[in-house]
């Protein structure tokens, strides 16, 4: 059977594979164009991100400050960014009829809260460019002849000229693109909350505060809102904290981390703040009134880890249970002994070695027409919209790159 013959093929039916394919059939209306998807469905994660609102892309509008969300490709996409990034992305959605608002936190979701409005617009600008989406078709294997890619999959072979791989974090898939001469950097989980056990936290779920977060026995640090939970800790912090540590925390299942629930308040402000509560408030309880803008369930668990009884006063106050005060405030530690990724958001850090990219085009430096974009590449970013901007920024380099020089 003669193979189906395409000017450009997208391996992948996900945010990146629809954003390149919608952008090449526009700039390149001639152009037969397929997206090649092994499962039944398409843009199942853009379907459940952002809680099922679909958190688009995030308000920072200054390429290098931008970058600083990415643990791995920050250098790599300053380039790309000056070229298409958040404002970019707006005004794309908006000239397609999806209007987006910013949230308090930067994160950036459709008007209309739903990531239905994303799908659904995606579908039908594929179906108003006539570009052939074809579920179920998994791919098996992948090959330069005479110019034209060939692309076997369960069903049929394919050729094309110009070919993108937007399959996220897909093992076949990387091995594949081994098989062609890429390096391939093993993946791990880089999003995940932590599971702790801990009488400080124990009846504390659903208390959030900003805190400083560090990885004991390195130099990382992250500061944002700390969500206590059933199982330990979570949030943006916490978040942050798992992107910039995944290699680190990759074979830990066990480690520490030190909490300053006032990184905002200096050790010296804190010892002094203490000590006039103590002069003041001479006979109140500590446990009555929660002190330092504090949720007051977590000051109280915080003056009991003090080991100071419900019955003291501020007066009775020795010097060791002010200093142990002082430390459970500023330098809380606590043990860490296990790691909760998110299923339907699961974002790994690994894939294709960056120097091996073109990131003018997206293009593979080992072979010639083969594309690369989205989390197939070893890019990823901490929670809050950044790696879908990261695939836009790829589809719509690619897109460009593909429809210049081939069609």
């Amino acid at each position: 059977m003669e193979p189906l013959s395409f000017d450009i093929i997208i391996i992948g039916g996900g945010a990146a594979g629809f954003f390149t394919a919608i952008n090449a059939a526009e700039m390149a209306p001639e152009a037969r164009i397929c997206i090649l998807e092994r499962g039944k469905d398409v843009l199942n994660k853009v379907r459940i991100s952002g809680g099922g609102r679909c958190n688009v892309t995030h308000a920072e509008f200054l390429p290098k400050e931008l970058t600083k969300n990415y643990p791995r490709g920050e250098k790599e996409l300053r380039g790309p960014f000056h070229n298409f990034m958040t404002g970019d992305t707006i005004e794309w959605f908006e000239k397609r009829g999806v209007p987006l608002k910013i949230e308090e936190d930067g994160r950036m979701f459709p008007v209309s809260n739903s990531s239905e409005t994303i799908i659904d617009l995606f579908l039908e600008e594929s179906k108003r460019l006539k570009i052939e989406v074809l579920l179920k078709r998994a791919v098996q294997g992948l090959q330069q002849k005479n110019e034209l890619w060939e692309i076997a999959t369960s069903q049929e072979t394919f050729t094309a000229k110009k070919l993108l791989v937007a399959t996220g974090s897909n093992p076949k898939v990387w091995s594949l693109l081994q098989e062609l001469g890429h390096t391939i950097v093993p993946g791990v989980p880089s999003l995940f909350t932590f599971n702790i056990t801990d009488s400080r936290i124990k009846e504390l779920p659903g208390v959030a505060t900003n805190a400083l977060v560090k990885l004991k026995r390195t130099k990382l640090e992250t500061f944002g809102p700390l969500l206590i939970t059933h199982w330990g800790m979570s949030g943006p912090s916490i978040l942050k904290l798992s992107a910039w540590g995944a290699r680190e925390l990759s074979d830990k299942k066990n480690f520490e981390i030190e909490v300053n629930w006032l990184p905002e308040t200096s050790s010296e402000e804190v010892e002094e703040e203490l000590m006039r509560l103590k002069k003041e408030n001479a006979k109140q309880s500590p446990h009555k009134y929660a002190q330092f803008n504090l949720p007051k369930r977590l000051w109280q668990s915080l003056v009991s880890a003090s080991g100071i009884e419900v019955e003291s006063r501020w007066a009775d106050l020795n010097k060791q249970q002010l200093e142990e005060l002082e430390q459970q405030l500023t330098h809380g530690i606590f043990q860490v002994h296990g790691k909760s990724t998110f299923k339907e958001e699961f974002v790994t850090a690994g894939g294709v070695e960056l120097k091996e990219v073109n990131f003018k085009t997206f293009e593979s430096k080992i072979c010639p027409n083969l594309f690369l974009a989205g989390e197939v590449l070893n890019i990823d970013a901490i929670t809050g919209g950044f790696n879908f901007q990261n695939a836009w920024t790829g589809g719509f380099l690619a897109a460009k790159a593909m429809t210049n020089s081939a069609v």
